[in-house]
Order: structure tokens, then sequence, then C-alpha cells
């Protein structure tokens, strides 16, 4: 079974294509999208907007559990000779 819609796929397309031509514009600020992944986002947006069959967006709670690191080992320290 497809992840995502043929529909989609065609509002990814069309928002690369648009990238390519310097015309992509970003949501709240208007300016030129210049980042691949940016204009990837985008059309996804567009997509989900008009009803085509895409993902939900991961959770910032999912993300942020995915991103702690596993405890830290502790070592024990060096033990140095002091000076007088």
């Amino acid at each position: 079974m497809a992840k995502y819609s043929k529909k989609a796929g065609d509002k990814v397309e069309k928002a690369m294509q648009e990238k390519k031509r310097g015309q992509l514009k970003s949501g709240r600020s208007g300016k030129k999208v210049k980042s691949r992944k940016q204009a990837i986002a985008i059309g996804l947006s567009e997509a989900r907007k008009a009803g085509a069959k895409v993902p939900k967006k991961a959770s910032k709670k999912k993300a942020a559990s995915k991103k702690k690191a596993a405890p830290k080992k502790k070592t024990a320290k060096k033990k140095t000779a002091r000076k007088k």
C-alpha cells in the first residue's frame, strides 16, 4: 500500500518546479525558498490541504524523545599529584 497518493506526488512535483524557477515563496515571510527539503514540505502541506493521502506530521513529543541520547557512562577521574 502506498504511503503517498498520486495527488500528493503531483503537488510536490509542482512545488519543486516552482523552486527551480525561483517562484516558490515561503508561507508567512514570503521569502524565496532555496532549500529542496523546504520545497518538498510545502508541496506536502498543500497536498494535505487539498485532501490528498499524506502521512501525518511527526509530533514534537515523538521527535524530542528520538533525539534523546542514551545516558552517558561515568568514567573514573584520573588522580594527579598536587603541587606544594
